[in-house]
């Protein structure tokens, strides 16, 4: 075991605030790492910042008539503060637009210019004649050559994912006036990849078979099998760290050169003269905690630099994970399908662990993932409110009831289940979602411990008094472990466990006399009305994007690819709409009685925004019968009405052309 880790996370972009995507990708698996090694009193820092140069930066600054520093100053504020609510508290969130950056990434660039690393070459570059300047990576827009996306990048095609030079995309355009870009010649100066892999990073990336995941290794290496090339450290820019090179102006680092010396930044603001104990110490650990999007630049381009420069350890592991969808569809911030944490916090006051639960019960660890609404309020009412907070809460009701809220004179079960032996394998191995898994295990345990031994039966019999008083010293340290525990996965719920048990750390334990709190609940249902909104924020679409974009924004993917045998398991009729009210306290949902041919079926929809109930008494709808049935409101409703959306957002029922018989099967 090293002596100390020091823990890095992806850092977010400052040219917007950040989603639950960015959430899922790296900064809940880093923190929960984290908590996890400080819980076992390890020697840990833990470092971010925000990434505040590139071109994206000066695009959204130009269009919303700010500077770039403007831009990055309220995105930098609005991330810090959206992560730190929801328990992200880094031993430093630095920036990089700080002098002390600027100043750490000129003379690691020196170093290697002063080295002779770099080569210097004057080539090619697209270059927009209106505007009057080179055109850096971000500003062209072409189609991909590999899959032929016609709106890949110059750097990097967000279809594939391959990177690319620019000068390979087809009918490259100017992202700053939509004119195709001209070849003109500068000098830049480039990191011999080529010559690098040769002389380390096949051998190194080598040694990390086993020790990476396997989606981070296969990246890798399919990187090195193609071969690096030499790829540009300086960008004919302004806004950037400026190239420290004597009588060289109006150039700037790569933006994915000053970033990952970000990470040293912020060691050297949060530890001060110490920081290359943590950086050249072989004893230290680096971890690197993103999304499968930066593998390449955090296992190729971060580990050369820092290999040329010299010196400098080199990061031990890289637990990258793959992406999170949302609602069966890619992330899209241009669109607006997005959950914005900072309108999270106002639409879920209080409610930072909730998210934190799902998020981490789904971890796109090694597979996409997929959140949805729906699945947000079934983990929490049948998982936190009726598994971990139920057992929470009884213990406390029952010790209260019994012995006046203080802790019995008895003994803990003897077969009591080591419960930190699962979590902690899992943690070691980057499992997070296992480890919360096994976290849940325990609060499955109490509850069923609680309800196998039913000290309210046993209390009827003065005789087993005993055995009550035993049961609740066992129930009372499961739910110590459970905070003790949940400091890892659910820091304001530990919070609100210690207070009930009235602890100033979870080093202290329970003895007997001990006086409890009074008993709250640790989590409250997700009403459907909330659900219900939060979808429908996700059907309106911002007008953020060109007017030519339109009909793409609003157009919804296909859905992966079914078998012909997963279509015939829906059973869809022709149904008949024969009554229909508003349901109360839901502005949004209508009871809808429909007529199905050989009986009668109840619905509940949210439509009532599009439709009153009496417009609708007598329409044909196509309904899918064997939908499981769900209670929404008090009211079960069995089956669905399906419906399309136009172009404005409007629903519109499936009918037939002509009525016809209710009941009949649409095939």
């Amino acid at each position: 075991m090293p002596k100390r880790h020091l823990i890095t996370c992806a850092l977010p972009y400052a040219n917007g605030p950040i989603h639950i995507g960015h959430l899922a990708g790296c900064f809940l698996p880093s923190d929960i790492h984290y908590r996890y090694l400080k819980m076992k009193g390890e020697d840990v820092l833990f470092v971010c910042g925000t990434d505040e140069h590139g071109v994206p930066i000066t695009l959204k600054a130009k269009n919303e008539h700010k500077t770039p520093q403007e831009v990055v100053d309220e995105n930098h504020t609005r991330i810090s503060q959206s992560l730190y609510a929801f328990g992200i508290h880094f031993d430093q969130f630095s920036r990089t637009t700080n002098s002390l950056h600027h100043k750490t990434a000129q003379d690691f660039f020196k170093t290697l210019y002063q080295q002779g690393v770099f080569e210097e070459k004057t080539a090619e570059q697209l270059y927009d004649e209106e505007s009057q300047q080179f055109l850096a990576d971000r500003y062209i827009i072409g189609t991909c050559p590999t899959c032929s996306y016609e709106n890949a990048y110059g750097d990097q095609c967000e279809q594939c994912g391959r990177t690319s030079n620019p000068l390979e995309l087809i009918h490259p355009k100017s992202a700053l006036t939509g004119n195709t870009p001209v070849r003109k010649e500068t000098k830049n100066w480039y990191l011999p990849l080529d010559q690098i892999q040769k002389d380390f990073l096949n051998d190194w990336v080598a040694t990390k078979k086993n020790t990476w995941k396997s989606s981070v290794f296969g990246q890798c290496n399919s990187w090195l099998t193609d071969g690096l090339k030499p790829r540009a450290m300086t960008r004919d820019l302004d806004w950037g760290v400026p190239v420290p090179i004597e009588g060289v102006s109006h150039k700037v680092m790569y933006v994915w050169f000053d970033a990952p010396i970000g990470y040293i930044t912020a060691t050297k603001e949060a530890v001060g003269e110490d920081w290359t104990t943590w950086w050249k110490d072989p004893e230290t650990e680096i971890i690197h905690f993103l999304g499968k999007d930066n593998i390449v630049f955090h296992t190729i381009i971060f580990p050369a630099m820092l290999y040329a420069h010299g010196g400098y350890n080199l990061p031990t592991h890289v637990p990258a994970n793959e992406f999170l969808n949302l609602e069966g569809d890619k992330i899209s911030t241009s669109r607006n399908h997005a959950i914005w944490l900072h309108e999270y916090l106002i639409d879920f006051p209080e409610k930072t662990d909730e998210l934190r639960y799902v998020l981490n019960s789904i971890l796109p660890e090694t597979k996409d993932a997929d959140f949805t609404w729906r699945d947000f309020q079934a983990k929490i009412n049948n998982e936190l409110v009726a598994i971990l907070g139920n057992f929470v809460n009884r213990v406390l009701v029952l010790t209260h009831k019994y012995y006046a809220g203080a802790v019995p004179q008895g003994h803990i079960a003897e077969d009591l289940p080591n419960f930190s032996e699962k979590i902690t394998q899992a943690l070691d191995q980057f499992n997070q979602r296992q480890g919360l898994e096994a976290y849940m295990e325990i609060a499955r345990y109490g509850n069923k411990y609680l309800q196998d031994t039913a000290p309210w039966k046993l209390m009827k019999d003065d005789s087993s008094h005993q055995k009550v008083a035993d049961c609740m010293v066992t129930c009372l340290q499961i739910v110590h472990t459970l905070g003790q525990y949940g400091q890892v996965f659910l820091p304001q719920t530990a919070q609100k466990i210690l207070h009930l048990l009235q602890l100033t750390s979870y080093q202290e334990n329970l003895i007997s006399g001990h006086s409890i709190g009074e008993p709250i609940l640790l989590f409250e249902k997700i009403d459907d009305n909330d659900i219900l909104h939060q979808i429908s924020k996700l059907e309106v679409v911002e007008d953020t994007e060109p007017e030519q974009d339109k009909e793409v924004a609003l157009t919804k993917p296909f859905k992966p690819m079914i078998q012909y045998d997963d279509f015939t398991k829906l059973d869809i009729r022709i149904a008949t709409i024969i009554a229909a009210e508003k349901v109360k306290k839901a502005d949004r949902l209508l009871q809808i009685t429909l007529d199905v041919g050989s009986e009668k079926r109840t619905v509940v929809s949210g439509i009532a925004e599009h439709f009153s109930a009496e417009e609708i008494i007598g329409r044909q709808v196509t309904y899918l019968a064997n939908l499981a049935p769900r209670t929404l409101k008090g009211i079960e409703s069995n089956g669905m009405i399906l419906m399309a959306e136009d172009e404005t957002g409007k629903l519109r029922f499936l009918s037939p052309d002509e009525k016809i018989s209710a009941g009949s099967l649409v095939s």
